[in-house]
């Protein structure tokens, strides 16, 4: 398959993925908020993988609106995710019930701000723009030899360089894993996304023989991704609980835990040295003449 064709298969999906969770992350619903994030990152991910093919005119503005969107979702998420913790660490005391509706009332405030970001011109027209882009933007009638090129290529051939760059990346950044702070760290966690997305939107293209391979990545991939996200989750749970009225040093404090950080690096740490010594995927890993499925 052609990588314009792949581009356009595997976009379109995550973007209806997020159409597909948008009247539930309205009503306030957690687990539609939460799977429209994933949609949303899985699409700008897909741009990313495909990049320089997709670089024209456009794409700045296409990723800016949809860098305004995640941060929207963001917030929200965010809060979920650290009020879902002090309900999970904390029993029925009173002070406890007092810190929680600080929380609510900050969780309140930022769906409020969400769904009116949602319902606005600026979403339909990000809806519509983003849609029309995939489709036909100017990537897709470029006519110098290295665009029409850049469309042609094979997508095993462009997968297997991207996967291996992304790789090398990862495994020299998370090296130095122990000595990255909070901000840092993230934009491993951020990388390491990126690349499991990426394999994921491609998990159907696999041949058979090198399904193991494939499983045995993603899931040190996955192990990596989830003790750094717990991590970004504590670092963001502390931000907040700063911001929260009458609440904030008590709240901050839940969020502070050397025992559990060292614990999670480790796990993190284990898990890229693993990836390290997995072999590399090669163009024959994937199956030709294949579609991502629907």
């Amino acid at each position: 398959m052609a990588c314009d064709t792949a581009f356009r298969i595997i976009a379109r999906r995550h973007l209806d993925a997020v159409l597909a969770q948008h009247e539930g992350t309205c009503r306030g619903d957690p687990d539609a908020l939460h799977q429209i994030r994933i949609a949303l990152t899985h699409l700008r991910t897909a741009i990313r993988f495909f990049t320089p093919m997709v670089g024209d005119a456009l794409r700045p503005e296409v990723w800016r609106e949809l860098k305004w969107l995640n941060s929207q979702l963001g917030m929200v998420r965010d809060l979920d995710v650290a009020i879902e913790r002090v309900v999970a660490e904390s029993g029925d005391e009173l002070a406890v019930i007092a810190e929680l509706q600080h929380w609510d009332e900050k969780r309140a405030e930022s769906h409020r701000l969400l769904a009116r970001a949602l319902q606005s011109a600026r979403y339909r027209r990000l809806v519509e723009q983003t849609s029309a882009w995939i489709e036909s933007g100017p990537w897709s009638t470029r006519r110098s030899k290295e665009a029409i090129r850049l469309r042609r290529c094979s997508l095993a051939d462009h997968a297997t360089a991207q996967l291996a760059g992304w790789e090398k990346t990862l495994l020299k950044k998370a090296r130095k894993l122990s000595q990255l702070n909070v901000k840092k760290r993230h934009k491993l966690r951020l990388l390491n996304k990126r690349m499991t997305y990426s394999i994921e939107s491609l998990e159907d293209l696999f041949t058979d023989r090198s399904l193991t391979k494939q499983k045995s990545i993603l899931k040190q991939l996955r192990k990596a991704q989830r003790s750094l996200g717990q991590l970004n989750d504590d670092a963001r749970g502390q931000a907040l609980a700063a911001s929260l009225n009458g609440a904030g040093l008590e709240a901050g404090a839940r969020f502070l835990n050397r025992k559990r950080e060292k614990k999670l690096l480790q796990i993190a740490s284990t898990a890229y040295r693993r990836l390290g010594k997995a072999k590399p995927f090669r163009s024959s890993d994937l199956a030709p003449n294949s579609e991502p499925g629907d």
